[in-house]
């Protein structure tokens, strides 16, 4: 009898007596406990060994741990012909930095913010993923991660940005074989080379040139802590796209400092007081979106697989561009109910070297380029290189072709309006762009030559011997056929566009090719050759007798310019698919096209005659009178003005935007200070800025430009790229000994 106090577990019953019960039945349940009691210890076995398979295969597959860093991307800045950096494109990492070079704050700033206990734990911080997860119960939603530094470098290093069971296992084996095979400074060294800090930029030194023009042992308290806020949401609170969200992360990354005892509170008021400012502007403006997009493409191919940050200097001429951009812009809102969605444009010189370049009426919507990418029917623009084979051939403008109906293989083209002439001149039937009379012209002087007319002046697309050749019937890109208009105004039979002029890698050294930058250790400019093409086969007088014919008394009428001589050619496709105009003067030759995406016909009816040539000539006439554009919003033309906070003598932030005095290169204080109290006095501390060109504005506090008053007192230097009367006003500062120049 078992009183009320027995005593039992899985593997014996315990008796009053201390003996062990050894019944039939207890000696069936130590045999199930045994049982499974290995089963237990064999799936232990089991998951350990399962573990240590998979460790060694993630492991059996890594790399050393090295710095990680592959060698074959690039990064280019883009620059305009002033010497301006206009966009950034490509993915830069920089010069690696070992750990010393870090300036003290910034180790400091990245800890506080990322892994407070990097050095007390192994890899894996329980009590940082603890606290992480009350943080954000508490707060209701993700405010801390839980992820410690040598995490991170395993996700950066190694791993995909997965969330899944078998990434987070891998990043689990990977943490702690980097804490065995490294030195906590070493994971530290790494991470900071290898961490994405927004636009583009991986690593501190990567994002410190980027953002502030400097290396990243010369940053500032404010600096660093700005780079140290961006780690955990850097595209969204880059400073490119959004200053003042970084601003405010750099508030979160200073508070974080003084919580962990890196800094005083007075030492982070102060560095609020002074925030970090960029090097550029902060956002990259739109309007060079396309073009930035064009060069980046043509700085891959002219390098190859070479890696690097490189300087990309461009044919590119701002005020053209933004010109450019805005006359697409007004001529699209204005088009009407049925008319095209996109329109592109191109200007170039007569060399090929390309000055402005829109694919599109929004890049921010859409970065396809229509300028150089969309291949489209050229319509009536293609007659060029028929009638430029007749004249090779011996034709004249003035020699006689019949325009009446024509049936070459039951092919029989329509002219518009339905019409026929007969007996014409060439040149009537040119300027006129009989379409009859083009394709009896193609059939006496032969298909295939046209093509080959077609192919030396850089059509690269499929051109097929058929009679609706002559009338544009196969695709081409607004960039062939301008670059082929270029080559007739050039009087050569073929100009290759162009836009880089010079690509540079730490702007030491020259190479000639990919492969010799390959083999440049210190870096490399590289000149590409434009090339000089044969004179053209045709008699060009005889070629701009035709094309002046168009918008003398063509097709082209709404072309013309008051005391300028235009040559050009209208173009339309079937069911008003698409629209052209493709003409040149005074040095410039410069292609339109209108349509639709989709191909679909433009209801409003569109020829080239009509839009296109009004936009060209509202391009042309802009560009010719040297008017400077104002960079704006959609639909905007107020000018920048408000209240100024002097951030350096040639920084200004006015109404949250920062604002690059044009010519200066700026000083702090006590020159800042100066400067702020002359804008009090003279302008009640406010100022109006209008854009001067790319990256660089002219403001006036109380009337009096800023640019000259700073440079003439000696508060800053002339800019490189300073227009000549800044130069001149440094000049007179320095011999009276003004400033800077008197110390």
């Amino acid at each position: 009898d078992h009183g009320p106090n027995l005593q039992m577990n899985d593997t014996q019953i315990e008796r009053p007596n201390g003996r062990d019960d050894q019944t039939p039945s207890s000696n069936r349940s130590r045999t199930a406990a045994i049982r499974r009691g290995l089963i237990a210890l064999g799936a232990a076995f089991a998951a350990i060994a399962a573990f240590a398979i998979v460790a060694l295969a993630v492991l059996w597959t890594l790399p050393p741990p090295g710095d990680g860093r592959p060698a074959s991307e690039a990064a280019y800045d883009i620059a305009a012909n002033n010497g301006a950096i206009v966009a950034t494109r490509g993915v830069s990492r920089g010069d690696y930095i070992d750990l010393e070079a870090f300036p003290e704050h910034l180790l400091d700033a990245v800890l506080a913010m990322e892994d407070r206990r990097f050095y007390a734990h192994g890899g894996i911080d329980t009590r940082g993923i603890t606290r992480a997860l009350w943080v954000n119960v508490q707060e209701g939603g993700v405010e801390q991660g839980g992820s410690t530094i040598t995490q991170q470098l395993a996700k950066i290093s190694y791993l995909s940005a997965d969330r899944t069971f078998a990434r987070k296992s891998q990043e689990a084996v990977i943490t702690l074989w980097l804490e065995a095979r490294l030195s906590k400074d070493e994971i530290l060294e790494r991470y900071l080379n290898n961490v994405y800090l927004g636009g583009g930029a991986y690593g501190v030194q990567a994002a410190s040139k980027r953002y502030f023009g400097k290396n990243a042992a010369d940053l500032t308290l404010s600096e660093s802590a700005m780079l140290a806020g961006l780690i955990q949401s850097p595209s969204r609170n880059s400073p490119l796209h959004s200053y003042d969200a970084a601003v405010q992360r750099a508030d979160v990354a200073l508070g974080a400092m003084v919580d962990a005892g890196a800094i005083s509170a007075e030492e982070a008021e102060a560095a609020r007081g002074e925030p970090a400012h960029l090097a550029r502007p902060p956002a990259e403006a739109p309007v060079y979106g396309y073009a930035a997009d064009y060069a980046a493409s043509e700085a891959r191919v002219l390098i190859g697989g070479t890696g690097g940050d490189f300087r990309v200097e461009t044919t590119l001429d701002p005020r053209l561009q933004i010109l450019a951009d805005q006359t697409i812009d007004e001529a699209l809102e204005n088009a009407g109910e049925g008319g095209p969605d996109q329109a592109a444009l191109v200007a170039m010189s007569y060399d090929g070297a390309i000055l402005a370049m829109t694919g599109g009426r929004d890049y921010t919507a859409s970065a396809f380029n229509r300028a150089a990418q969309a291949e489209r029917q050229p319509g009536s623009t293609f007659k060029l290189f028929v009638y430029l084979t007749a004249l090779q051939q011996g034709f004249t403008p003035e020699s006689a072709i019949d325009d009446a109906p024509i049936n070459i293989e039951g092919y029989e083209p329509q002219n518009y309006g339905g019409d026929f002439h007969g007996r014409v001149t060439i040149r009537q039937a040119f300027a006129n762009s009989y379409n009859a009379a083009a394709v009896r012209v193609q059939e006496a002087v032969g298909r295939e030559n046209v093509i080959r007319v077609a192919r030396r002046l850089g059509l690269q697309g499929p051109l097929e011997p058929e009679p609706s050749l002559a009338l544009g019937a196969r695709e081409a890109t607004l960039l062939e056929l301008t670059s082929a208009y270029a080559a007739v105004a050039a009087d050569r039979e073929r100009v290759s566009p162009h836009m880089i002029t010079v690509i540079a890698a730490n702007q030491e050294q020259r190479f000639s090719g990919a492969a010799s930058l390959a083999a440049a250790p210190g870096g490399a400019v590289f000149s590409p050759p434009v090339g000089d093409a044969d004179q053209a086969a045709w008699p060009r007088n005889q070629a701009l007798t035709l094309l002046g014919s168009v918008v003398a008394s063509g097709t082209g009428r709404a072309a013309q310019i008051p005391g300028a001589r235009v040559y050009g050619k209208t173009g339309t496709t079937s069911d008003y698919r698409d629209a052209w105009f493709i003409g040149f003067a005074d040095g410039m030759v410069v292609g339109v096209w209108m349509g639709n995406d989709d191909n679909s016909p433009m209801e409003a009816k569109v020829t080239g005659g009509g839009l296109p040539a009004r936009t060209w000539k509202a391009f042309m006439t802009r560009a010719r009178s040297g008017a400077v554009p104002v960079v704006r919003e959609r639909g905007s033309s107020q000018p920048l003005a408000g209240a100024a906070e002097v951030l350096d003598t040639g920084t200004l932030r006015v109404e949250g935007q920062i604002v690059r005095l044009e010519g200066v290169d700026g000083l702090g204080d006590p020159y800042a200070a100066n400067m702020g109290a002359y804008i009090d006095n003279r302008g009640n501390g406010e100022v109006v800025c209008r854009p001067a060109r790319l990256e660089a504005w002219r403001c006036e506090a109380g009337g009096v430009d800023l640019s000259e008053a700073v440079i003439f007192n000696g508060g800053g230097k002339a800019a490189d790229d300073a227009p000549g009367l800044l130069k001149d006003a440094e000049r007179k500062a320095r011999r009276a000994g003004r400033g800077v120049w008197g110390e």
